[in-house]
């Protein structure tokens, strides 16, 4: 299959351009139609949804308040002292015995009930005690309280705790004054209770249902807004009939969208819901959904009309712009086959300031570099054996030189100067360290026996001799360090510690996790205060080319000071390496490292 559509492929580039570029077009100018056909509908959807969620935002802060407000008047006689004081003395039976006093007291408590229903809209507020006593702002004629006990709604009030409220309804309306023009009622419940919790009493709010619907009507025109709870049954509705009933779109209204769209007598409708925290009930709103979409045919049928035209003429336009630019590409392809058969003189001579034309003129410059290439090759080849040929001739002299230095230690052995032996053996073994070493790193007790020969070739020198004590961990002695890096602080500790008298350096090195902590002590005449502090800064400054006594005392086997090793060991280990100077006069110096791990090697 893949070798019959090769046949249709073209092989000029050209034509392979002029393919592509059509191809671009004609794929993405269709993927846009069906794009814009299907992002209109949908951005007109979201539009929808938007509006729908805006207008019933509007009416669940109406019906929030509302609701609120009926709580808000639970809530003032749960919380009331005054009040709740008056009712436990009632239900507990401790009443004033004066009948008049008894009188005034339920006189003030009716009036205050009366005054929380002043402003807004109307509600009967009862106030229900344990042992029969009952307090509202109705009439017994118009409804007696003690007919609340016999409510289905009335065992779950047992069941609240503190604040907790218990939203009831819809249920027919049991005033007689409202039977008629306000067919059902809801209701909002609260207990009170002693401290020990014992229920005492029971305030009950009840307002008509059709305060809550009236908001429906005023703002949601043109849509149908309805109160579910959270069984699915109708609480409130501007179609009275249907209070009470199921809803019969639960399923799509118990989804996750934001909305969703129902088929109700053959119509759409747009249906969007939002919660009511306060009494775990829901808004839903339904619109008709040809009202909120558009038709946008019409539409699309200009903008594909639109897109073909253009389509024609940016596809002719394409084909010459893409002939005229493959010129030179054309051009440049002919000398590249010259080239290939060893034709080095051609050029192609393509001017422009483009790709294409910065393309000729490098590769007629590549061109000319190939002659110039071929030259430097040979010349380099030439100077290559020759560079290694001295390198391998100074390989020769180091060797030499131990090997003449190892034949005068044998004579001065044999004459009987030991001492002058082991100085030229140290020397020798010091030189191989430094000079025939190309490694940057060795293992701590390599440094370690180069610190042994450094020490005894000075003690040589000195008058009096400086005694080395070591105390290496075992896990350490496997441990890379930089080469050399203990020498320079060694002889400052010589040169400086002791100044040519008799004293002892003691090397330590403990492994702690994966870093080794390294110690240089020496017992000599030590360092004043502000001699410590100024070395202290310029480690951390990593101030170079300074010893511990600004390089004094010429003639040292090494010229490299203190903060100079420690700049070395920062490149090396990096900010996890860290140096500390003690020292105090007469006291000595200690010189203590912490030098993290590099991946040792094993051995």
């Amino acid at each position: 299959m893949l070798e019959r559509l090769k046949r249709y492929v073209p092989s000029s580039i050209r034509h392979k351009l002029i393919l592509a570029s059509v191809m671009c077009i004609i794929v993405p100018a269709i993927v846009s139609l069906i794009l814009y056909n299907s992002l209109t509908k949908e951005a007109l959807r979201q539009q929808a949804v938007s509006n729908a969620n805006d207008a019933l935002q509007l009416v669940r802060g109406s019906v929030t308040n509302l609701l609120l407000s009926k709580l808000n008047i639970a809530n003032y006689i749960q919380v009331n002292s005054t009040l709740n004081s008056y009712f436990k003395q009632v239900a507990s039976g401790n009443e004033d015995e004066d009948p008049y006093r008894r009188f005034v007291e339920s006189h003030r408590v009716l009036e205050l009930l009366d005054s929380l229903t002043v402003v807004g809209e109307h509600s009967y507020v009862t106030v229900l005690l344990t042992n029969g006593a009952y307090y509202m702002n109705y009439s017994v004629s118009d409804y007696n309280p003690l007919d609340y006990r016999r409510q289905s709604w009335f065992r779950q009030v047992e069941q609240l705790r503190g604040l907790e409220s218990l939203w009831t309804g819809p249920e027919p309306t049991v005033f007689r004054s409202d039977r008629i023009d306000h067919p059902n009622q809801l209701s909002v419940v609260r207990t009170l209770r002693l401290l020990d919790s014992e229920v005492y009493g029971y305030v009950i709010v009840t307002f008509t249902e059709d305060q809550i619907s009236r908001i429906f009507n005023s703002l949601s025109e043109g849509s149908d807004v309805l109160m579910i709870d959270g069984q699915g049954n109708i609480v409130s509705s501007t179609h009275p009939d249907s209070i009470g009933t199921p809803f019969a779109y639960l399923s799509e209204t118990g989804t996750a969208e934001p909305y969703s769209i129902v088929t109700m007598d053959g119509e759409k409708y747009l249906m969007v819901q939002q919660d009511i925290p306060s009494a775990g009930w829901r808004l839903v709103m339904m619109q008709p959904y040809k009202s909120a979409i558009v038709n946008i045919n019409a539409i699309f049928s200009r903008v594909f009309l639109f897109q073909m035209g253009s389509f024609l003429v940016f596809l002719l336009l394409l084909i010459a712009l893409v002939r005229t630019f493959t010129k030179p590409l054309v051009r440049l392809g002919k000398v590249v086959t010259s080239v290939q058969r060893g034709n080095l003189e051609v050029r192609s001579n393509i001017e422009g300031n483009d790709e294409i034309g910065r393309l000729g003129h490098l590769f007629d410059d590549m061109l000319d570099r190939f002659k110039l290439m071929i030259a430097e090759i040979s010349d380099n080849q030439t100077r290559k054996r020759k560079a290694e040929l001295r390198m391998l001739q100074a390989q020769i002299h180091p060797h030499f030189l131990f090997n003449v230095l190892n034949s005068i230690r044998m004579k001065v052995m044999k004459r009987g100067d030991p001492d002058s032996a082991k100085m030229i053996g140290s020397l020798s073994m010091l030189l191989r360290m430094t000079i025939s070493r190309e490694e940057d790193e060795i293992y701590l007790h390599e440094e370690i026996d180069l610190i042994s020969h450094y020490v005894a070739l000075m003690n040589l020198r000195q008058k009096e001799d400086v005694r080395l004590e070591l105390d290496i961990a075992a896990e350490a002695f496997l441990f890379k360090v930089p080469r050399l890096f203990l020498q320079p602080i060694v002889e400052n500790a010589l040169i400086h510690g002791f100044n040519q008298h008799a004293g002892t350096i003691a090397i330590t090195a403990v492994m702690e996790g994966r870093h080794i902590i390294l110690k240089v002590k020496d017992n000599g005449i030590g360092m004043e205060v502000a001699t410590r502090e100024s070395i202290i800064r310029k480690i951390r400054q990593g101030a170079a080319n300074a010893s511990i006594q600004d390089e004094a005392g010429s003639g040292s086997f090494s010229r490299i000071g203190l903060q100079n090793v420690m700049e070395r060991m920062r490149m090396v280990f990096g900010e996890a390496f860290q140096c500390h100077v003690y020292s105090e006069p007469g006291q000595g110096t200690v010189i203590e490292m912490h030098i993290p791990e590099r991946g040792n090697a094993d051995v």
